[in-house]
């Protein structure tokens, strides 16, 4: 297992490592920023020790593995600490430490129509196209994963001016559209950590509600059984 100390403290180390990793492409490729680096863009985070990417295909998912491994990119498993993403391979070279997701993020957790739709056109480089999603959506991504920082990262978006209605709506919708209702329980948890440390969350009764609701429908459940 490699061990990476080092972190990435300005966007500009992203956007050059794009740049290099570019002129080894030759087709078009869209890439979508879905961790830390999205923070380190807002400035909400002093730095991070990976770059988190969700491509829209597998075929694209392997083109970008490829390059980097040709880039001298080593490969290193996920630990448990990934349990619950959807996570197949860690690339890392230097200071760089890549997670590549193919849509699917976190079991059913997904890269939403919505999700592209509000991503910012962060680089266009000659094939590759590099988008930030939205705080909010990083949120929504962050909220049911269990690596170390990541409350700390929700808390950071919390403090910044956020919609909280997008990210209601789209859990709302990842849990329709998945049927894992187990993870409005996860989200809820996540914010009352929040709230532990003071965050005012518009949208916290509402999730409460949810909530409740799927604990009820799992007890009637377990009576019928």
């Amino acid at each position: 297992m490699i061990t990476m100390e080092k972190y990435i403290n300005h966007f500009k180390q992203i956007t050059d490592k794009f740049e290099d990793l570019d002129n080894k492409i030759n087709r078009k490729l869209n890439l979508y920023l879905i961790g830390g680096a999205v923070l380190l863009y807002n400035d909400l985070k002093g730095g991070t020790k990976d770059i988190d990417l969700v491509v829209t295909s597998k075929k694209d998912k392997e083109l970008l593995a490829r390059t980097l491994e040709k880039d001298n990119f080593i490969i290193e498993k996920p630990g448990k600490s990934y349990s619950k993403m959807n996570l197949e391979k860690i690339l890392v070279k230097d200071n760089y430490r890549i997670d590549i997701f193919d849509i699917i993020v976190c079991g059913k957790l997904f890269l939403s129509e919505n999700m592209i739709k509000r991503a910012k056109l962060i680089k266009e480089y000659k094939n590759i196209n590099l988008f930030g999603c939205s705080v909010e959506d990083v949120f929504v991504f962050k909220s049911i994963t269990e690596r170390d920082g990541d409350v700390d990262d929700c808390y950071s978006i919390a403090t910044y001016k956020i919609d909280w209605s997008i990210i209601f709506n789209e859990i709302k919708y990842q849990i329709q559209e998945s049927e894992q209702g187990v993870w409005i329980t996860w989200f809820e948890e996540r914010l009352n950590l929040l709230e532990d440390r003071k965050i005012v969350i518009p949208i916290i009764k509402d999730i409460r509600k949810l909530s409740l609701e799927y604990y009820n429908k799992l007890e009637n459940k377990l009576k019928k059984k």
